[in-house]
């Protein structure tokens, strides 16, 4: 098969192309490589021009406040038609988000109906934020989620601006034709399962791949220190309850000055992240979450512990016995409670982590998780 994956936002897409290549498949990634993260695409949309030097991306924050609008979008529109012609004959699209093309939502619409004229089938991925997800999370339902902030202190709207802008009239418009036109939706893990489907949503389930082929496994060693990673993106600070992470880590370090080394960056590529986190013994990802997210996974591939969604619906879902991963709270008194546990007792860090590589060999395969794909694509 010829398959076409549009969008990019946390190298997903590039561990399914493996997975897909590794079963004989062609696949071609179309994405911005997702801002300072900069993710592999075969065809880039990357406004280069508004955002490599520092006088355009002056000028660019000086048009959008003059005439509110985001010059970076139009000039990711014009590299996306330039390469729209080549984009035709696959077998297969995926869209990752409903916003896969990161444009104005009328625009957005365009492209995807001149897409979908020129290819065969198409998939939706519900990998993050999308308009039933938003629209459930808004009844304010379930024990926590990445609106939780929000719906608490609604002050915090202008954070959520990207959230928020799935239930507007233009945005739902394109989600709506979509779900229209699409062969299949697809969800990524259990915090889009449960909104999709109290929302009354058909989807398909599978977990998200991860390429155990690359990403080596190494048993955990601790000799003097035990080593904490946690990687601020400021765009997703207060969604992901960063601030709990922070909180919890002044009174570790204080606690366990002698015992702990702590290691914070903040909006750094995705290749130095990496880098950065490889010494580490356990990784703080994220609290609100039910399952765990890209990041999480590929941690837990490396045998790190991590602390991220392992809610009991997670669980029940895997039918676990082993703890694989920390299920992080939004609780500073929950967080300090299972790090020292950790600290005090260094064995069950070791045997978690190996737990988590078993648990991603298990469930998370690329190769397997590409299968599923077809499957679904397919039939």
């Amino acid at each position: 098969m010829r398959i076409l994956l549009v969008g990019e936002y946390s190298r997903l897409h590039n561990s399914l192309k493996e997975g897909l290549q590794k079963l004989g498949h062609k696949v071609i990634i179309v994405s911005s490589g997702d801002d300072f993260k900069n993710f592999e695409s075969d065809l880039s949309v990357k406004a280069t021009f508004f955002s490599s030097f520092w006088f355009t991306r002056k000028l660019r924050n000086g048009l959008r406040r003059f005439f509110k609008f985001d010059f970076e979008k139009i000039e990711r529109a014009i590299r996306f038609y330039l390469i729209l012609p080549k984009l035709k004959g696959f077998d297969h699209v995926q869209l990752i988000n409903s916003d896969a093309l990161e444009l104005n939502p009328t625009i957005s619409l365009f492209f995807y109906k001149k897409l979908f004229s020129q290819n065969k089938k198409f998939s939706l991925l519900v990998c993050g934020d999308e308009t039933p997800v938003i629209e459930y999370l808004l009844k304010n339902e379930m024990k926590h989620s990445i609106l939780s902030p929000y719906l608490n202190d609604s002050s915090l709207k202008n954070q959520y601006n990207f959230s928020l802008k799935y239930v507007q009239s233009n945005y739902k418009k394109v989600f709506n034709w979509l779900k229209e036109n699409v062969n299949s939706i697809i969800v990524s893990d259990l915090d889009y399962k449960i909104p999709m489907e109290k929302m009354n949503y058909k989807v398909n389930f599978i977990p998200n791949p991860i390429n155990t082929d690359k990403i080596n496994f190494s048993e955990l060693k601790i000799n003097e220190k035990v080593i904490i990673f946690l990687g601020i993106n400021r765009l997703s600070f207060i969604k992901k309850g960063i601030h709990f992470f922070e909180e919890t880590l002044k009174i570790i370090e204080e606690k366990y000055d002698d015992k702990v080394e702590i290691i914070i960056t903040e909006n750094i590529p995705y290749q130095q992240y990496i880098s950065l986190y490889n010494k580490a013994h356990i990784i703080l990802d994220q609290v609100y979450a039910y399952d765990q997210g890209y990041n999480a996974l590929e941690a837990m591939a490396k045998g790190k512990v991590v602390f991220t969604g392992a809610e009991q619906e997670f669980v029940d879902y895997y039918k676990l016995t082993e703890r694989v991963a920390i299920n992080a709270l939004p609780d500073v008194n929950e967080l300090v409670k299972e790090l020292s546990f950790l600290i005090e007792n260094p064995q069950e860090i070791i045997r978690i982590g190996k737990n988590a590589r078993d648990f991603i060999e298990k469930e998370h395969n690329y190769v397997k998780i590409a299968e599923k794909y077809l499957e679904v694509w397919e039939n």
